[in-house]
């Protein structure tokens, strides 16, 4: 395996502001049977695609981050959050569009609220980063595409067949029940309630396996990873199951978690791992980050250890 720093992964996708309003509720309003929350700290931090993107940098690899946000102010802070983050980003602005955001009201480690912004792309703006991302792809060692369902991958079967014929590992985090559009991909990383959706139920393990082996070929996957939360995470590819349990210590909030499986993931394949050291690694990272509040990355230390001898 390369070393970690010489990784190149492109990630695709949604992005997001996440913003955190940190404060004290010593009373109920008035007005209406609500907490009042008194704002002490505000913190931002880059979400969806962009948290994956950050992922994948806080372990050292070389990470370029395409996607479309609005003319705007959260626009301008997601560069500037991205920048500090060692993210090469490429971000089409688009006037019409409001930078999604994510705004959670936090108290005594509590989320009390969320609020949401957002509003698609343009289909011209989409077209122009089809562009950019056939500039970008022969420097790139994985691909990671990262659908929120925001409108950010509305080209998202070209860009499997150009990664495809480029010979380029494709990791696809899903979003929705259609996931035609992913066929073709290397890589599917649905957790337990999206698989379930696109699949249905299952009362066995065998069931479990049957379906989602069934899924892998009808899209013609390489592989199909499920994350099923407190069990942990399981591989299927042909004719192979791989099981690993959950790594947690504990749980604090699994906001993000997602990101940062795929992000590692598409580091370690990057780096010239196989698929089963990938995804034991991403487990680890996984079970890291859950213990830590909102949108967060797993650092190398944390990792590999202070000898970093995975890298």
């Amino acid at each position: 395996m390369r070393n970690v720093r010489a990784a190149r992964v492109l990630v695709v996708g949604d992005v997001m502001l996440d913003r955190y309003w940190f404060g004290e509720v010593s009373r109920i309003s008035p007005e209406a049977p609500v907490p009042v929350i008194k704002i002490e700290r505000v913190e931002e931090r880059p979400g969806g695609a962009a948290n994956v993107a950050r992922n994948a940098a806080a372990l050292g690899a070389q990470v370029w981050l395409l996607s479309v946000v609005g003319d705007d102010e959260a626009g301008a802070a997601l560069e500037r959050l991205l920048a500090r983050e060692s993210v090469q980003a490429v971000l089409h602005r688009d006037p019409q569009l409001t930078t999604t955001i994510k705004l959670r009201a936090i108290a005594r480690h509590q989320q009390l609220l969320r609020i949401d912004f957002e509003t698609p792309p343009s289909h011209e703006v989409l077209a122009s980063k089809l562009e950019d991302f056939k500039r970008l792809l022969p420097q790139a060692d994985v691909v990671v595409l990262s659908d929120y369902g925001k409108g950010g991958l509305a080209h998202i079967e070209q860009m499997i067949g150009l990664a495809a014929a480029n010979g380029k590992p494709v990791l696809v985090d899903p979003k929705g029940d259609d996931y035609t559009r992913y066929r073709g991909a290397t890589l599917l990383t649905p957790n337990r309630s999206e698989f379930r959706a696109v699949a249905g139920s299952w009362k066995s393990e065998q069931e479990l396996t049957e379906k989602a082996q069934r899924l892998r070929q009808e899209l013609e996957l390489t592989a199909l990873l499920v994350t099923r939360s407190e069990e942990g995470m399981t591989l299927y590819r042909q004719g192979d199951v791989l099981h690993e349990p959950a790594d947690a210590k504990e749980v604090f909030d699994v906001s993000g978690a997602g990101d940062t499986v795929i992000g590692t993931l598409g580091v370690m394949l990057a780096a010239g791992a196989d698929l089963p050291t990938a995804v034991r690694i991403a487990n680890r990272a996984a079970g890291i980050v859950v213990g830590k509040l909102g949108t967060a990355v797993v650092r190398p230390d944390e990792l590999f250890g202070p000898d970093e001898d995975e890298r």
